[in-house]
């Protein structure tokens, strides 16, 4: 894995992450086929094994939801540690894909989502009602800016992630766990806030009732979100289990649970 990428190399994968980021978009597995595809040069290049090849595209055809323009940071520091330390960097990269896309979004999202078309819109929307053309040419140079800043955001990811590797060096468990401890600590935090499963079952007994949740809550806050998310992982590791199974296994249940007056 001493395949250095040229500049040609990395302005080819960029412009794949530029056009086609958030192609074949979907709920199961958002923008992962947009990610396999910007990275699927460099992965045939410098996986000769067949096996490792399949692995890593296995790996990247995973769940990955960003912004598209902070995305491309970590496309660049994915690419920076796979190129030194080839299949053994697996481990590492789920993890920081899983622990960097949810932060990356939020800032992402902020600055290029909101505050950028806020600020220039604004400024360019007022200057063409008063019959300015420069209000036009105003917004295509911020639109063009963006996509400018793009391929410096890869580039500047990409700088980052062979520093971090030459670094560590031999550490390179030290880098997996953490990353592994981030991508975990995150998908934790999402479970309270994304997961809603209230009990909705009142237990009566004459003029006693008990409301479930509101024990529940009291012995931990979100557990049955926290039971949906480890039925669901227990689920995937069924043989002939798929996402997409998955997905309709819980929304049947849920669909059930409702009508019986359990959920709410």
């Amino acid at each position: 894995m001493k395949n250095e990428a040229t500049k040609k190399e990395l302005l080819q994968m960029n412009t794949r992450w530029i056009f086609t980021s958030q192609i074949c978009w979907n709920y199961e597995r958002m923008m992962s086929t947009g990610y396999l595809y910007s990275i699927l040069p460099f992965l045939e290049k410098n996986y000769p094994n067949k096996q490792d090849l399949q692995s890593m595209l296995r790996m990247h055809n995973q769940f990955f939801n960003s912004n598209p323009m902070t995305g491309t940071l970590i496309l660049g520091i994915d690419q920076a540690i796979e190129e030194k330390e080839g299949i053994k960097s697996k481990e590492v990269v789920t993890g920081i894909k899983t622990g960097l896309m949810g932060p990356f979004a939020g800032v992402g999202d902020t600055l290029f989502g909101v505050l950028l078309p806020t600020i220039m819109g604004s400024i360019a929307a007022y200057m063409g009602l008063q019959g300015n053309v420069t209000g036009v040419l105003l917004w295509i140079a911020a639109n063009i800016s963006v996509v400018v800043l793009r391929y410096f955001l890869m580039l500047s990811g990409y700088r980052q992630g062979t520093k971090l590797v030459n670094e560590m060096g031999n550490r390179l468990q030290i880098l997996t766990d953490t990353a592994i401890l981030l991508g975990m600590t995150v998908v934790g935090a999402l479970i309270p806030t994304v997961v809603n499963a209230p009990i909705s079952f009142i237990y009566k007994s004459g003029e006693v009732e008990m409301k479930l949740q509101e024990i529940l809550d009291q012995v931990m806050p979100s557990l049955i979100p926290v039971l949906l998310v480890m039925l669901v992982y227990h689920l995937l590791g069924k043989k002939k289990m798929t996402s997409s199974k998955a997905i309709l296994f819980i929304m049947i249940l849920g669909i059930v649970l409702y009508n019986l007056h359990i959920l709410g």
